[in-house]
């Protein structure tokens, strides 16, 4: 016990005594036309949002991968001061529970990076998927469906050209009208990722 205790001093006392080793210029990582690739997994589970006495309770998780550029500079005041992300990202969502079902689409993504706080670099996201499904509920029952998420979370760099990151997303399903029943359905989900960076 005591070895571990004092690696784990030591370990901190190198920390604290080189913060070279630790710099972080986020305006090289995150310059104007840079490219990110970031493949991600998630897990949710749906939940009942307007109390409905029909509820599939969705239990799902994905992947995808999402391919984004850098269109400008950093910039922005204070704590604002951050990057914007568009993309585009392949997803495959696989339904757990009640039954197996998938979706498969193609969407747009937005992410905000903020960059006021070194290698730790919190985020807010945008997303809208289309594609197809084979779910089959009450709460959705077609062939096609849109999927949109909100979220946040934050990045941490392990590298200047590699972070891992983690988050929240709120998930909504529908199909747009095309075809009834479509009431939707929500979900909270959760993400983890790394996102690699190039010129």
């Amino acid at each position: 016990m005591m070895c571990r205790l004092t690696g784990a001093v030591a370990v901190l006392l190198v920390l604290l005594t080189a913060p070279g080793a630790f710099a972080f210029d986020p305006a090289k990582t995150f310059h104007e036309g840079a490219f990110v690739i970031s493949p991600e997994f998630g897990y949710g589970q749906q939940f009942n949002v307007e109390d409905k006495t029909v509820f599939a309770d969705l239990e799902f998780v994905n992947g995808g991968v999402r391919f984004g550029w850098l269109p400008f500079e950093p910039a922005g005041p204070g704590p604002l001061y951050g990057s914007f992300e568009v993309g585009l990202e392949p997803l495959y969502q696989r339904y757990l529970d009640p039954h197996d079902a998938f979706f498969a689409g193609l969407g747009v993504t937005g992410r905000y990076h903020f960059l006021s706080l070194g290698r730790f670099v919190p985020y807010a996201e945008v997303a809208a998927f289309a594609g197809g499904t084979d779910l089959r509920i009450k709460e959705i029952d077609s062939d096609f469906t849109f999927l949109l998420w909100a979220g946040a979370g934050a990045a941490f760099f392990v590298t200047d050209r590699a972070a891992l990151y983690a988050g929240y997303r709120w998930l909504h399903a529908s199909n747009g009208n095309t075809k009834q029943p479509n009431r939707g359905f929500e979900a909270h989900s959760g993400v983890v990722g790394v996102s690699f960076f190039f010129e």
